[in-house]
């Protein structure tokens, strides 16, 4: 193997080798690991960086705070827009982490994406497999079976915008991510329910004086059952809700009236380093200066994003391949190019 190969894992050489064994630790905002021991909220860390303890200097921009805090204060939700890898998503980690506000709820939004999907999810298939098979074994609707009312929580699950809305002393934040890749329709959709801070389940109201105390235990979006009474779920304390967009697409007048608006500009040398000297450390933002000046001067007549930037310090990093400057230049591609 020549030298320049020396940094390669997989060879293309059709032959079996033990070769993984050299892959190094992932980049942090890759590392799932965290998963399995329970130890913390990894995507707190993935978001806002593993080192975030030396971006500590850093403070945003006036425009931005005022933005955030005119939500916070009028409750209203917070409509991010700015190129892809800007930090929008970042910002709901950031205000959650800093206020003690739990775990960040996440929508992330696809060309399917409902209303519904946000709020609830009622699987009335298992329920009913499940009532067959206990009349089968001769339980039909007895209390406790799957056939009873008083089951019917067990086959609905809160969705993030619905868990978010739930009764609480203190807001849940959610990120819906990407709006802008919704259908028509949903932006719309949306607007009664942001303005009114709590949504009806037809599946549990239909039943509900037949449910013990009109009560049902569901499951949240982050795994813990709670009780909803009469089939309703209304918010105590409003949700700092902020709705992510790369600007792909106009958002309807009713929605932008509802919604404080923070557009992100491009980020300046001081951010990029603190952006990367959270992820990476101090040593990495060092030795990746010459690629965030690089990037920068090419940010001003190309999309680029920035998380390109932090894969091409890393694995330059990591890696250490003798062609550093054209690996950066092959992970670095501009997001606009004619296709």
């Amino acid at each position: 193997m020549t030298e320049s190969s020396e940094w390669l894992i997989y060879r293309g050489a059709g032959e079996p080798h033990d070769g993984i064994g050299r892959l190094p630790a992932p980049p942090p905002w890759r590392d799932f690991s965290s998963r399995d021991t329970g130890s913390g909220d990894s995507s707190e860390d993935r978001r806002l960086g593993a080192y975030r303890h030396l971006a500590e200097l850093h403070r945003p921009g006036a425009e931005e705070l005022e933005m955030i805090n005119a939500a916070l204060y009028l409750r209203r939700p917070l409509l991010v827009t700015g190129s892809p890898g800007a930090g929008k998503s970042t910002l709901a980690h950031s205000v959650a982490y800093e206020l003690g506000l739990g775990d960040v709820l996440r929508w992330s939004i696809v060309s399917r994406s409902t209303l519904r999907d946000g709020l609830y999810h009622y699987d009335a298939i298992a329920r009913l497999q499940d009532a067959q098979i206990a009349a089968q074994g001769g339980f039909g609707a007895a209390a406790g079976s799957p056939g009873a009312v008083e089951g019917i929580g067990s086959y609905l699950r809160l969705g993030p915008l619905g868990t978010a809305l739930l009764p609480s002393d203190t807001p849940r934040v959610l990120l819906i991510d990407e709006l802008d890749k919704s259908d028509i329709d949903l932006p719309n959709d949306l607007l009664n329910v942001l303005e009114e801070g709590e949504f009806a389940i037809p599946e549990l109201e239909r039943i509900a004086d037949r449910l013990p105390d009109g009560e049902a235990t569901v499951l949240t979006a982050d795994g813990v059952k709670v009780r909803v009474r009469d089939g309703r779920v209304r918010c105590r304390a409003f949700p700092f809700v902020v709705l992510t967009s790369n600007g792909e697409r106009d958002f309807p007048a009713p929605l932008m009236r509802r919604c404080i608006h923070l557009e992100l500009g491009r980020p300046d040398h001081n951010r990029l380093a603190t952006f990367v000297r959270a992820h990476l450390g101090d040593e990495a933002a060092r030795a990746g200066e010459d690629l965030i000046a690089r990037f920068l001067e090419r940010s001003r007549s190309e999309l680029l994003a920035a998380d390109q930037l932090l894969n091409a310090i890393y694995l330059t990093d990591a890696a250490a391949p003798p062609s550093r400057d054209r690996l950066a230049e092959l992970l670095v591609q501009r997001l606009d190019r004619p296709r």
